[in-house]
């Protein structure tokens, strides 16, 4: 099963991959935890020259996502799933197709279309959408900010904007969670989410 988490920076993706990951492991299950930008030597280096580098254009931040994220599927997200391992990715192809897609203004379709060519066509089983409040968000980030976190409000409201639109198109994957709420109370629904899945 391949499962991602979504949402702006700040509504809990990666503590939610965390507990998630044991209650799946609790239950016996091999589980795979991995992030984007990241995940392998590679996407490492483009992180950390997307998210604390300089000015990157916009359909040059686009196509080192998606260069980050074929390196990932290859050799992370790929080989777990076909070894019949749980995958809990911290942002995916969503992420793009939001923030420079949609945000950014690049063309919903024209991101989504590089990024399953880069892919391969795989998507998630399951998406998470972390809903929260910019403002909260943008609170729980805090000062120490990188290049993207640094976005005015007005971007944040664009991005969460976005996954609206994208939970509303891709509603066979997509389940909305309200992130306002304690972590671990989350964690269950999101759990529970997953063993109801047909």
């Amino acid at each position: 099963m391949f499962v991602t988490l979504e949402g702006l920076d700040g509504s809990g993706k990666t503590t939610q991959a965390s507990l998630l990951r044991d209650l799946l492991e609790a239950e016996g299950a091999e589980v795979v935890v991995t992030r984007e930008p990241g995940g392998t030597e590679l996407g490492e280096a483009v992180r950390d020259l997307l998210l604390h580098g300089g000015h990157v254009a916009p359909w040059a931040e686009a196509a080192l996502y998606a260069a980050s994220r074929a390196q990932h599927v290859e050799q992370v997200i790929g080989p777990a799933l076909e070894r019949g391992a749980v995958v809990i990715c911290d942002r995916y192809v969503d992420s793009s197709v939001a923030y420079q897609g949609i945000a950014r203004g690049l063309g919903l379709e024209r991101v989504l279309e590089l990024n399953l060519a880069a892919v391969g066509g795989l998507m998630p089983d399951r998406t998470f959408l972390l809903e929260i409040a910019v403002a909260d968000a943008a609170r729980r980030v805090g000062d120490e900010r990188d290049r993207i976190e640094r976005e005015d409000d007005g971007f944040r409201e664009r991005v969460a904007a976005a996954y609206a639109e994208l939970a509303a198109r891709f509603q066979e994957r997509y389940v909305v969670v309200d992130a306002s709420r304690p972590p671990e109370e989350i964690a269950q629904e999101i759990h529970g989410a997953l063993r109801r899945r047909p």
